[in-house]
């Protein structure tokens, strides 16, 4: 019998314990043939866990996780939220600034050399290597037992002649730290091609690529840090009306979190994870709506397979 790498046995079986919980909640993706030209809202959620991962494109492991990321975000449905961060490393084809600024804000907790892939599950645990997944979902069904009250965030998108903008509609908090924390979009590019002339051990594309982010810190109702935007704005306050404008892309999702200052993150240890976070996904959904789907039940065979590979036989 086949035997599966183990990420793909892990995945698969993930899915159909989920599957069967009832837990395939899923999440707002926006097919690309909707134009967006009416504004169109998420739901008011937050409760989406946060999984970042440092990867490269030269990363022959990368390579390898990297195809079944989608299909594995799509899976989990709205209980967490994925973004990929390309570094300035003077090798990878796309180090946009926005990723580097993400990867040095991990970087005050886990220190400054984080090889690729390392995944962390809401700034935690840095788990690396072909095989880091099975810790991944161990992460996330820990923090999902856990965590405590999260706040509820809702925007909006649309696109307009300068671009797309996502605008804040509602805010809602019960963090005691609040004058600590900000709201922070993040863009991420889907499919993004990679160029000729890079190291590529890979498929021509890669997905989930952050390539522009603003934040607004709410003890001073400002925009610190932008990188890649047309515009980044705030009127009455962070929590009220801020919200950016980015160049049109075929393929994207935006992700609103609610998280805290850098500064409070260095001054008073105040943790890397997010209070609340959720997804605007516009592109093609690998997964159907359907919780069970051929694929659903094509996947439940090969994690069958997967089990019988990697479970030992009692003598």
């Amino acid at each position: 019998m086949m035997k599966l790498p183990r990420f793909v046995v892990s995945c698969t079986l993930c899915l159909l314990i989920m599957a069967s919980s009832g837990a395939l909640v899923q999440a707002q993706v926006i097919d690309t043939s909707e134009t967006l030209l009416t504004p169109i809202a998420t739901d008011p959620m937050g409760r989406s866990l946060l999984i970042e991962e440092v990867t490269t494109t030269w990363c022959p492991t990368c390579a390898q996780i990297d195809p079944y990321l989608m299909g594995v975000a799509d899976s989990h449905g709205s209980r967490i939220t994925m973004v990929a961060y390309h570094p300035s490393d003077g090798e990878d084809a796309f180090q946009p600034p926005a990723a580097q600024h993400r990867i040095d804000r991990l970087g005050i907790h886990h220190g400054g050399a984080i090889p690729s892939p390392t995944f962390f599950v809401e700034g935690k645990n840095p788990r690396s290597g072909t095989d880091a997944w099975n810790d991944v979902q161990r992460d996330i069904l820990e923090l999902e037992l856990t965590r405590q009250d999260t706040s509820t965030l809702q925007f909006e998108v649309v696109r307009n002649e300068n671009g797309i903008t996502a605008r804040l509609l509602s805010f809602e908090t019960n963090i005691p730290e609040f004058n600590d924390s900000q709201l922070t979009f993040l863009v991420l590019e889907h499919q993004k091609t990679v160029p000729t002339g890079f190291v590529n051990p890979g498929e021509k594309t890669r997905d989930r690529v952050l390539v522009a982010t603003a934040e607004c810190e709410f003890n001073t109702s400002t925009i610190k840090v932008q990188f890649e935007l047309l515009n980044a704005g705030v009127d009455e306050g962070c929590g009220t009306d801020f919200e950016i404008t980015f160049e049109y892309m075929d393929e994207f999702s935006i992700l609103l979190l609610h998280e805290n200052t850098e500064d409070a993150i260095v001054n008073l240890e105040a943790p890397l994870g997010t209070y609340g976070a959720v997804e605007f996904a516009y592109r093609s959904r690998l997964l159907p709506q359907s919780s069970w789907s051929l694929v659903s039940i094509a996947l439940f065979i090969a994690a069958a397979a997967g089990l019988m590979a990697i479970v030992p036989r009692k003598n």
